[in-house]
């Protein structure tokens, strides 16, 4: 994974711009605001201070926006995904799925869907990650980081059903074994709760579950989403997925 921003190629280009309205004429070339979008991500700057190589940031926002509501944005990461899954000679969707939480500060003077997680001492959001077995987001929930990690994952659910038959297991820890655990299995689709041993020390590694801590940890190369600036969830949330956007992009 590079740890600087670096422009779309072509051939990455290539890849999302089916997605977009590129057929359209236009002022603005959709993949300086795309590389503009990208810049912001990596380097966690304000709208406001984007600089003069990229379009008006006031230009930037809006295709953000637009994008995050249409559900283009998702589409695309949902698109990446399948071919990086068949280059591993996989089936384009998964079959088994891996689902955590990570809670994460939230910026000053931002109110909305904000919580104290008292176990992790965090005043902020929770994030709901639902990947594959090779740590590819497929799914993302955002929500204030008081309410329980299994009644908060239900929206998840219907991400899972999404797939058709591919999925046949999600596995996450003991937090989901309740409620959520029993939503899926209304839909044929198991639950495998997976924990270290209460009597392990340090870190250890738990088998199909350490791949979504994996992809939390890549969290960490994104300054945008080390903490939550966005004033709703639904931001948030696209934010995870531009990120595992990249990470696709980096692969081709």
């Amino acid at each position: 994974m590079t740890k600087q921003w670096e422009p779309l190629t072509d051939y990455q280009w290539a890849a999302i711009s089916p997605f977009l309205p590129v057929n359209r004429k236009r002022k603005l070339d959709l993949r300086q605001v795309m590389n503009a979008i990208l810049w912001l991500l990596r380097t966690g700057s304000q709208w406001r201070n984007l600089p003069c190589q990229f379009p008006n940031w006031q230009a930037v926002y809006y295709y953000f926006h637009r994008w995050k509501t249409d559900g283009t944005i998702e589409r695309i990461n949902r698109a990446l995904n399948q071919p990086d899954r068949q280059a591993e000679g996989r089936q384009a969707l998964p079959s088994v799925c891996c689902i955590d939480s990570q809670s994460v500060k939230l910026a000053p003077m931002i109110w909305a869907y904000r919580g104290l997680d008292a176990h992790k001492k965090v005043n902020g959001r929770k994030r709901q990650l639902l990947v594959d077995t090779g740590g590819r987001l497929w799914a993302a929930h955002v929500h204030a980081a008081n309410q329980a990690d299994g009644q908060a994952a239900l929206p998840l659910v219907s991400d899972l059903l999404w797939y058709g038959d591919r999925v046949e297991k999600v596995v996450g820890d003991r937090a989901y074994a309740g409620i959520f655990a029993k939503e899926p299995d209304r839909w044929g689709i198991g639950f495998e709760g997976a924990s270290r041993p209460e009597s392990a020390l340090g870190l250890v590694p738990v088998a199909q579950r350490w791949v979504v801590e994996r992809s939390i940890a890549w969290t960490g190369f994104f300054r945008r989403i080390v903490k939550d600036y966005e004033y709703t969830v639904s931001s948030s949330a696209n934010w995870l997925y531009l990120a595992n956007i990249q990470i696709m992009l980096q692969r081709i």
